[in-house]
């Protein structure tokens, strides 16, 4: 049988340091990723699968989706040698969806990617 614990604060043992519920639901990553630079899952929550649209346009579909497209999604990449970028592809961007592009110095490229994102689940 499941179980609910209903609080307003947390704080710790001695009272000293304590936070409002509502702070810790609201400053909670609601989905992030590691993807291989197929976008495959290395390693996710929230995430159901990947999606490889091309040379550097990866897509990550969330388990539970955002209450609307207006959330906080950060991006990068792990690579070595040359300069890479993660940006946001807003073209397939939607509330149920992380979306990336990786690049190097001059091109889209495939790298392995890491997308974390914050906001109001659905």
């Amino acid at each position: 049988m499941a179980s609910i614990l209903r609080v307003n604060t947390l704080t710790d043992a001695s009272s000293n340091n304590s936070v409002p519920m509502a702070t810790v639901n609201q400053g909670t990553a609601k989905a992030w990723v590691d993807g291989t630079d197929a976008a495959a899952l290395n390693d996710s929550f929230n995430i159901g699968s990947g999606t490889d649209h091309g040379t550097g346009d990866y897509s990550y579909a969330m388990s539970t989706a955002f209450a609307a497209i207006n959330y906080s999604q950060n991006c990068t990449v792990r690579g070595t040698g040359a300069t890479h970028n993660a940006i946001v592809n807003t073209a397939r961007d939607a509330a149920g969806v992380l979306a990336i592009e990786t690049s190097n110095d001059t091109a889209n490229a495939d790298i392995r990617n890491a997308v974390v994102a914050h906001g109001d689940l659905a």
